[in-house]
């Protein structure tokens, strides 16, 4: 399980963007969204395809993040997510967090080498903030 160390350098950031968010309730990467607003978390949704989620404006891509934030879940397939640590380690964001089922060895491999605090072990956004339903 990812340290307490690892989590709190996570949450240390002002801005979590949420790559892979989702409008359908019933998917992970709408799930996690909502868990970090009824944590009062200010949070960015990443879609290539939509303009909005859950109310809050959408970027298309983890290059149009704004610098603020430090930290991004990854709510994406495995082949999806070594894209996106390639360009959260360009733009210079530091902590990822890949949700079970969205990390792969590679993408893992290439956040150790860079240098990043990386959570993909099975820990779980909603099982570590606690995630109040429906």
């Amino acid at each position: 399980m990812a340290s307490q160390q690892q989590l709190q350098q996570f949450l240390s950031s002002p801005v979590i963007g949420v790559v892979g968010a989702s409008n359908d309730r019933n998917k992970f990467g709408n799930k996690v969204l909502r868990c970090y607003q009824q944590h009062q978390r200010a949070v960015i949704p990443v879609h290539p395809a939509q303009t909005e989620v859950e109310g809050l404006s959408c970027v298309s891509s983890v290059a149009e993040l704004p610098a603020e934030v430090t930290s991004i879940s990854v709510i994406t397939p495995p082949q999806v997510t070594e894209k996106v640590v390639q360009q959260a380690a360009e733009k210079g964001i530091r902590n990822i967090w890949m949700q079970p089922g969205a990390e792969s060895e590679a993408a893992v491999s290439y956040c150790r080498e860079q240098g990043l605090n990386v959570i993909a072990d099975g820990t779980c956004v909603l099982v570590e903030l606690g995630f109040a339903g429906h």
